[in-house]
């Protein structure tokens, strides 16, 4: 890239990505309908625009191409960015249209393919944009490619630093999981392309993570001991999705859902695979309840990914007071920060700064915890 030429950015939104977290489909392909159904509201666009903003004091150096409509057209002019529509989808779009738009943005060869989306969209831009880089804005249900910016902030950063020459590029892996197993609770991902995306340290995600151990084993045991223990006090229980809250659950022989968000009181499960929804039920009938959560393998996200059940509007009824943070020391020592993305910039300010991290049976250690939105 030269600062002394217009940047041509590519600029594509997946209007319905990301539609299946709150309603607790743990995902959005093919079910859009079912989700919006249940009173999903869309987000991608918004995204989107906090992205946009951030571009704007480099709008004279950019050329925007999108497609029409709510795949790129109405967020750039409600921002009010120049651009040109190079590909006119039908309504509403669909994975098609996202594969034929950026079939054309190849043709036109623009510096960059700037796309809002999950991992399912990743999938469709990577698949017709051999040789262009990639850089994700952040707005699934799950995201575990390593093309995508740690926050719609981010994703402007990263693009602004790239068309100036200021930083360069690497290549990544694009990886989706299988969502049928991803529902029935088995997380199957598979490698379906390498792309070339523009690269800082703290700025891009990394791929998600597995740490399979016998250390790590006993310390998820020694974490759901302790659990089991303070558990006890009639509060209920929110447990987000993984692997090391599933061991609670386990622990007091219960069914949880592996990658879902239920609730346990008193040692019987109350809320089975809860969605925003149920859980904002819940708070009305409880008196007191808390969250416990775990961070995402080496991305270090404790909110705003996998786990979109647990909303702004449920932390803020439960009180950040209340969130409970477990880790094993392995994983956590791989982690340079904690991360919130939770769409409320004002909330995930609340979150940041030093929190306690149980790692063992009566052990903690205090981490920092970052608002994505600030990297």
């Amino acid at each position: 890239m030269s600062r002394e030429k217009t940047a041509k950015i590519g600029f594509i939104i997946n209007p319905i990505a990301g539609l299946g977290g709150k309603v607790g489909l743990k995902g959005t392909d093919g079910l859009a309908g079912q989700a919006l159904a249940k009173g999903a509201i869309p987000q991608s666009e918004e995204r989107a625009r906090a992205c946009l903003q951030c571009l704007l004091p480099e709008a004279a150096d950019i050329q925007f191409l999108t497609a029409g409509g709510s795949m790129g057209e109405n967020a750039l002019a409600s921002c009010g960015l120049t651009y040109e529509i190079i590909y006119f989808p039908p309504q509403p779009s669909r994975s098609a249209d996202t594969i034929a738009a950026c079939r054309e943005l190849g043709r036109r060869m623009v510096d960059l393919i700037l796309f809002c989306g999950g991992d399912g969209t990743a999938r469709d831009v990577a698949s017709v944009s051999s040789g262009i880089p990639l850089l994700g804005i952040p707005a699934g249900v799950k995201m575990h490619s390593g093309v995508f910016a740690v926050s719609p902030q981010a994703a402007a950063d990263l693009a602004i630093k790239y068309v100036r020459d200021e930083i360069k590029l690497r290549q990544t892996e694009i990886v989706d999981v299988d969502e049928e197993l991803y529902r029935a609770g088995e997380l199957a991902t598979r490698l379906y392309a390498t792309a070339l995306t523009p690269y800082q340290p703290a700025l891009v995600q990394e791929r998600k993570r597995i740490y399979l151990s016998l250390d790590e084993e006993e310390f998820k045991d020694q974490i759901a001991l302790f659990a089991s223990e303070f558990m006890r006090d009639g509060s209920a229980y929110i447990l987000g999705a993984g692997t090391t809250t599933a061991r609670i659950a386990e622990k007091l022989d219960l069914d949880k859902t592996l990658l879902g968000v239920d609730v346990v009181k008193d040692g019987h499960l109350i809320q089975r695979d809860a969605s925003e929804r149920d859980l904002l039920a819940l708070l009305d009938r409880e008196a007191s309840t808390k969250i416990i959560i775990s961070p995402i393998g080496a991305q270090g996200f404790i909110l705003g990914r996998g786990s979109q059940q647990i909303s702004p509007a449920v932390l803020r009824r439960v009180g950040v007071e209340n969130l409970i943070i477990i880790c094993t020391p392995h994983k956590l020592a791989e982690i340079p920060h904690l991360l919130v993305d939770t769409g409320d910039a004002d909330l995930d300010a609340l979150l940041a700064g030093r929190r306690l991290v149980i790692t063992g049976y009566r052990i903690a250690q205090r981490k920092n915890t970052a608002a994505a939105s600030l990297f």
